[in-house]
């Protein structure tokens, strides 16, 4: 998963046209911890419909707050600058969970794309 460090960075890779998730991390937050082992699996699973990057809240200045992110780890997709949908609470997030919520976003992003 690439690492996006910096609002510029963010910037580039939500215009994509293909179907972009953003997961909004940081090293302290352990819930986020929670999700590593199993992410580098769903990565590719998902690696010839989608493309995951990870995001450092930390890193990347006011990008958090201006997508309104509240609770972390957080899964939002996007496709040509616009937000899709989104998977973003305060809970713990299953792999079951993630992977529903990426094949919604695919739903979405096949919908449009038509």
């Amino acid at each position: 998963m690439d690492k996006i460090s910096s609002p510029a960075e963010f910037q580039v890779a939500i215009q994509s046209p293909r179907l972009t998730v953003a997961v909004f991390k940081a090293d302290w937050c352990s819930d986020c911890k929670f999700i590593d082992p199993f992410m580098p699996e769903v990565e590719q699973k998902y690696e010839d419909r989608l493309t995951l990057v990870e995001v450092d809240v930390d890193a990347v200045g006011d990008v958090s707050q201006e997508q309104n992110i509240l609770g972390i780890p957080s899964f939002v997709a996007y496709s040509d600058g616009r937000e899709l949908v989104r998977f973003v609470n305060k809970l713990r997030k299953s792999r079951e969970e993630i992977e529903n919520f990426l094949n919604r976003a695919l739903e979405v992003y096949l919908s449009i794309h038509k």
